[in-house]
């Protein structure tokens, strides 16, 4: 062949070849803009690595922008790094230091002000439909576009943040879709469980001709039996909407009837009422109230807005069958509200309240007023390095490379809804907590060595389905979510698998440079640091919701015990916000002394506590003692806590300092 045949044959296959795709290289490629993907983006960006975000869908921030605003916390000391600025800006646009419940609306713009603020690159509206991988290395990714045209993104470390683990699948890593055994993990509350949360009372007939097993059984039904306690299966934890409704007029659009509305959907909630008579629209829905008017919705009691039993094939199905789960979630909950607002056999003072509410103009306005994302509980999960279990939970296994913490109960939605012994009765749903924060292991987000050597999972990692319903927080997906950057970053530098990057030195970028950017980090000490904090007179360890792993609490309201906090040498000379953490007991006083050196003098303040108003689901708080000029060094600066003049017990939990310009 002829040279010049053979270089134009060559240009006539790669343009034949590349038609309609184009070629991206990056450092780091993100799959998946949930909160998680966009603070390791931001991460990244800030460590001076080329990042692209990349996303089937065209918003970010995923739940915690999309109905979700009644945050999950459990405990506050896991919610650290940008996970915490997320929160500290929620609150500056409230007024307030850090705030735990919020718009949809609020969460996006800070989302969209974090890719702003950085140099990632976005991709929206591409769906990921090829890997390319030799051996056990990614080299590249494909996404579609809604117009069919291809991009192909080579990067040297993958992150998959989606909640549905196409990636890490797509790459060849082992996960999970379902509840393991009991057995599997040596645990106790995996697999099938037939509690009592989120349960039908006794007696509702399952039948749509009552006693009549040959009429059928009523929509959202399972024909079968239950399986013993314990037993695996691929069952999955319900999806549902949260729902985001206001009761201001101006901004309310009314709640009309879905065009494939079907009343009999809700017979099962007309059954239930026979026996568990309305007393209001909190019966069916934990309604939580946010700014503004509006509210957080989410599941309540036997029937609500779970759509039990309808996702199993969710994790693991094409981009058309999710299309089709998505809209029937849509449909149902849609149809449930008309329902509630509507329906006839709802009492009349039922449908009063609810008729008040409607959707809000304001937000989701690309998307009908209504969240374009559906809550996906669990999907795909991990089988990595290491599998996070309910040993590692309750604390009788820990591990020492942690990346993060966990602090939420162990929180399974139902999985199903059969007949046990003639009645109707959901089952799958646990609750268990009373355990102390618990540390994550790094090997819990990265896959087996001999299977992908450059990918992170911060979202879908590695733990059974009943540890990932501790874990399963946005906070601590955010927090992965940095975490996970780091590491990419790390392996990147270091030109080393990602399971061989140095957890140490890891846990120190974290610990150096919490904010990821030029910030000041905050000065933090626990009552917990011996070496830093001096206890004088009577003090007993607390019982309750404090921040960490413990506090401490005296009623010696004589002024005898005293808790100082030394702040560390390393702390650096500067203007600083003071904050004071009050767990708030039954027996707590309304009143507190703090005395403050901060290198100069001493000053003291009475701080009232009866004046604190804790929002979200936490019972305790940061309370703010004031500004203070710290001088660091030799000046030794310390926040003292006394017990003089207090009406009842005071707890010594922490301090923070936070600098002035933090959120400016």
């Amino acid at each position: 062949m002829k040279r010049q045949h053979l270089i134009l044959y060559i240009f006539i296959f790669l343009c034949s070849t590349l038609r309609g795709q184009q070629i991206q290289k990056v450092d780091i490629c993100i799959y998946g803009a949930t909160s998680a993907g966009v603070i390791a983006a931001y991460t990244a960006a800030k460590a001076g690595k080329s990042v692209l975000l990349v996303d089937p869908g065209n918003r970010l921030g995923g739940l915690s922008s999309g109905g979700l605003g009644m945050t999950d916390i459990g405990n506050k000391f896991v919610v650290r790094g940008l996970a915490l600025d997320f929160y500290r800006k929620i609150g500056k646009h409230y007024g307030n230091f850090e705030q735990w419940i919020f718009e949809p609306k609020v969460a996006e713009r800070i989302f969209l002000n974090y890719m702003e603020d950085c140099d990632a690159q976005q991709l929206l509206k591409h769906r990921l439909v090829a890997l390319k991988k030799q051996d056990a290395v990614l080299q590249s990714a494909d996404f579609s576009g809604t117009d069919g045209k291809i991009q192909r993104v080579t990067a040297k470390v993958f992150l998959d943040c989606t909640y549905e683990g196409d990636l890490l699948a797509l790459a060849g890593a082992s996960y999970h879709v379902g509840r393991e055994s009991n057995a599997t993990y040596n645990e106790t509350l995996n697999g099938v469980q037939l509690l009592d949360g989120h349960q039908f009372p006794n007696g509702i007939d399952p039948y749509v001709e009552r006693g009549n097993p040959n009429s059928g059984l009523l929509w959202g039904i399972r024909k079968g039996e239950i399986e013993p306690k314990g037993t695996g299966d691929k069952k999955v934890q319900a999806y549902n909407y949260r729902i985001t409704l206001t009761n201001v007029p101006e901004n309310r659009i009314p709640v009309t009837k879905p065009e494939d509305y079907d009343a009999r959907r809700y017979e099962l909630l007309k059954r239930q009422k026979e026996i568990q008579p309305w007393k209001g629209i909190n019966d069916v829905f934990i309604w939580s109230l946010m700014p503004n008017g509006k509210t957080d919705i989410n599941n309540r009691n036997g029937f609500s807005t779970d759509m039990i039993g309808m996702n199993w094939d969710y994790p693991e199905a094409d981009y058309q069958r999710r299309e089709e789960i998505i809209k029937a979630h849509e449909d149902y909950t849609k149809g449930l509200l008309y329902f509630v607002g509507s329906d006839e056999s709802v009492p009349d003072f039922i449908r009063k309240e609810f008729q008040e509410w409607g959707y809000p103009k304001d937000e989701y306005v690309e998307n009908g007023h209504w969240s374009p994302q559906l809550y996906i509980r669990e999907a795909r999960r991990l089988v990595g390095e290491l599998v996070m279990t309910q040993q590692h939970c309750q604390g009788k296994e820990l591990v020492t490379d942690e990346v993060g913490y966990a602090a939420y109960t162990m929180d399974s939605h139902n999985c199903d809804r059969l007949v046990v012994n003639g009645m109707v009765k959901n089952e799958g749903n646990v609750e268990v907590g009373g355990f102390l924060p618990f540390p994550i292991s790094y090997r819990a987000i990265v896959p087996k060595r001999q299977e992908v050597s450059n990918l992170i999972v911060p979202v879908c990692l590695s733990a059974s389905h009943i540890a990932f319903g501790s874990i399963r927080m946005e906070p601590v997906f955010m927090v992965l979510g940095q975490s996970g950057a780091v590491a990419a970053c790390q392996a990147i530098d270091r030109k080393t698998a990602v399971q061989d990057v140095d957890v140490q030195q890891l846990k120190s970028v974290l610990e150096v440079n919490p904010k990821a950017d030029s910030r000041l980090a905050d000065i933090l000490v626990h009552v917990s640091d011996k070496e830093r904090v001096s206890l004088v007179g009577s003090w007993d360890q607390g019982i309750g919701k404090g921040y960490g792993m413990s506090y401490m609490q005296s009623a010696a309201a004589d002024g005898s015990a005293q808790a100082r906090f030394h702040l560390p040498e390393t702390a650096k000379s500067g203007r600083y916000h003071l904050y004071t953490y009050f767990p708030k007991m039954a027996e707590s006083g309304s009143t507190c002394t703090i005395n403050v050196y901060d290198g100069g003098a001493v000053e003291t303040k009475k701080l009232d506590f009866g004046k604190v108003e804790i929002k979200g689901q936490t019972s305790s708080t940061w309370v703010s003692v004031g500004e203070y000029t710290i001088e660091s060094g030799s000046k030794k600066p310390y926040v003292e806590i006394s017990t003089a003049g207090a009406n009842g017990l005071v707890a010594a939990n922490a301090i923070l300092l936070v600098p002035v310009d933090d959120q400016r």
